[in-house]
């Protein structure tokens, strides 16, 4: 699509590979916060074919290291919006490798199981 910001990317690519690539997100939650996106056009992961979402996976995996040696992070969240209901504004599948970094919240536990309010404590 010519009007997609993930066909397009206009900022840094960390590392690519024939299905997909990561760059930095435009608007980061944390320093560090990359996105990995698949190079042919689908609205969510599910639309992936094997080869492609497994090549996807395998740049999260490659990524991290790179975050790393370049900001130190103390962990990692990985998480992907799929469908309006899970927050998803961009209609390109991606990957979210956000990094972490200890004081960045209050109290962590739970990571991704809190992002419903009153769902993560239990």
């Amino acid at each position: 699509m010519e009007d997609c910001i993930f066909c397009h990317p206009k900022r840094e690519i960390l590392l690519e590979d024939r299905h997909a690539l990561a760059i930095f997100d435009a608007h980061p939650v944390s320093r560090g916060h990359a996105l990995i996106v698949p190079r042919r056009h689908v609205a969510t992961l599910w639309d992936l074919d094997p080869e492609e979402y497994a090549a996807c996976f395998a740049l999260v995996r490659a990524a991290r290291p790179v975050l790393e040696s370049r900001f130190s992070p103390d962990g990692f969240n990985v998480g992907a919006n799929c469908g309006e209901a899970a927050g998803q504004t961009v209609w390109h599948a991606h990957i979210h490798l956000i990094p972490r970094y200890r004081g960045d919240v209050p109290n962590p536990r739970g990571g991704v199981r809190n992002m419903l309010p009153h769902a993560g404590h239990h």
